[in-house]
């Protein structure tokens, strides 16, 4: 049954949308990184990402990652500068040490902008992390 299903606590995973300067189109960019913090690996990584507001909604994105080994991230998605005034969610799903995680990452409607970036140890760039 439903209830029976025990999802465990994610910790020290995270979303993270980064400004960074784009050499081929000379312009800076906003792009979202997994980041796994843990001490270990996490395997069998399932995103998906959408952007929504009111009747707003952007195409519903699908992501795959095989595997990320402990302490290091690896690149989503680029997010349009106009997705970034609408709410941005990530519902990321894994496996680790036998169980699956899974937990919902959310930047709220105009919280990815310049003056709420700072600093990400893991990449290390500066970004705005999920709640």
């Amino acid at each position: 049954m439903k209830k029976d299903i025990e999802i465990p606590e994610v910790k020290d995973v995270h979303v993270a949308v980064v400004r960074e300067f784009n050499k081929e189109f000379r312009s800076d960019e906003w792009n979202a990184y997994i980041i796994n913090n843990r001490g270990t690996s996490i395997e069998m990584i399932l995103i998906v990402a959408r952007g929504f507001e009111g009747k707003k909604e952007t195409s519903i994105m699908r992501h795959k990652l095989e595997k990320l080994p402990p302490h290091s991230f690896a690149k989503i998605e680029y997010i349009q500068d106009e997705v970034t005034a609408l709410n941005n969610e990530f519902l990321v799903t894994f496996f680790a040490d036998n169980r699956m995680f899974e937990k919902k990452y959310f930047f709220p409607k105009n919280t990815i902008s310049e003056d709420k970036v700072r600093f990400i140890p893991v990449i290390p760039k500066e970004g705005v992390l999920a709640e």
